[in-house]
């Protein structure tokens, strides 16, 4: 299987946690995205024109949280997704949380603060960073409050809803997100960084992007 990915990709970076977790071998395939010729050949394989993207044999997938779950699926004896019906459900809908809600939010802070200057596309927007403090307010107090008396997002192990909601927050010392305020999703973060997965696309990522 191989993943085409870059590493400053939150999206891409929880497929390859995923896949670090299970122990499925991906053959990662870095895209320059500044790169006329590699962005055709993106567009070859998802239309959207975004990574990551999988291809798995004839089997091409995008979207990261489809492909999360694919790759779970493919593994024997993984916890991370569970069988059982509401369990599963449970997990995919904090997966869809963090891709329609939360991680947009700290892309804000991301992008303003840190890709804009990274790429020369000008200062801050400090209306732009009060519409990602606005909604960082409301989903970040979500989260927080669900992890008052929880270690992990659903169930009581870590699941594919860990993975995808902590991808984002790889941004969130390069982005200045103010997540002072949330000491619960602090201390699942700390947990989650802990974990091998997260350490080895920290190092993989670093080794890329020196």
């Amino acid at each position: 299987m191989r993943l085409y990915h870059h590493p400053i990709s939150s999206n891409a970076r929880r497929v390859v946690m995923t896949a670090h977790h299970l122990g499925l071998p991906l053959e990662l395939v870095l895209l320059d995205l500044s790169s006329a010729e590699q962005r055709k050949h993106l567009l070859a394989i998802n239309p959207n024109e975004k990574i990551p993207v999988l291809v798995d044999g004839e089997f091409i997938l995008w979207e990261s949280c489809a492909i999360m779950q694919y790759l779970a699926d493919k593994t024997p004896g993984q916890t991370v997704y569970p069988a059982e019906l509401q369990a599963r459900a449970d997990v995919n809908r904090w997966m869809f949380w963090s891709a329609q809600h939360f991680a947009p939010a700290i892309s804000i802070f991301y992008w303003e603060n840190f890709i804009k200057g990274l790429i020369g596309a000008g200062r801050p927007d400090p209306v732009e960073l009060q519409r990602g403090l606005t909604d960082l307010e409301t989903f970040a107090g979500v989260l927080d409050s669900h992890l008052a008396r929880r270690r992990w997002v659903s169930g009581p192990g870590l699941t594919l809803a860990d993975l995808a909601i902590a991808a984002p927050l790889m941004a969130a010392a390069a982005g200045h997100v103010p997540l002072q305020p949330y000491p619960n999703l602090r201390a699942w973060f700390e947990r989650v960084q802990e974990l091998d997965a997260w350490r080895q696309t920290t190092l993989e990522e670093e080794l890329l992007i020196a």
